[in-house]
């Protein structure tokens, strides 16, 4: 096989390694928060789902979005088959994005400012996440 011919196979499978950096980032930001807050629903810290909920209740949820939200970007930085920075940046992306649909979509339940703050809080996580990497793989 020549050079060019593994070049050519190479890159699909970095691709579909590439994607599935971004995705398990995604998916483990996903899967914690909603299972954080399930656990704090059924256990009374929260009120029952749609039903109101104080400032420091939701205050809390944003900590702990911002704490999955770097864990993500570690994630996929981590997972990434080169330019880790990259693939947390892209979560960080399309977090910003997924956050703006649910901020509109969920606008009436829960105050602005953690609507927005979700919105905020998306690339600059997943930028920490892909910095941490950094600075645990030794490169920064």
């Amino acid at each position: 096989m020549t050079i060019a011919e593994t070049a050519g196979t190479e890159r699909p499978r970095s691709i579909f390694r590439s994607i599935g950096a971004v995705l398990a980032g995604l998916i483990a930001i996903f899967v914690l928060s909603t299972a954080t807050d399930a656990v704090l629903h059924a256990t009374g810290v929260y009120p029952p789902p749609l039903e109101p909920m104080s400032g420091a209740l939701f205050l809390l949820a944003t900590v702990y979005r911002i704490i999955y939200g770097v864990a993500g970007g570690f994630l996929a930085a981590w997972l990434a088959p080169g330019r880790p920075m990259a693939h947390a940046l892209v979560l960080g992306g399309i977090g910003f994005v997924i956050a703006t649909v649910g901020a509109v979509a969920m606008w009436d339940h829960g105050p602005a400012w953690f609507h927005l703050a979700v919105i905020a809080i998306a690339i600059p996580c997943a930028w920490g996440g892909g910095r941490l990497f950094l600075a645990w793989r030794g490169s920064v």
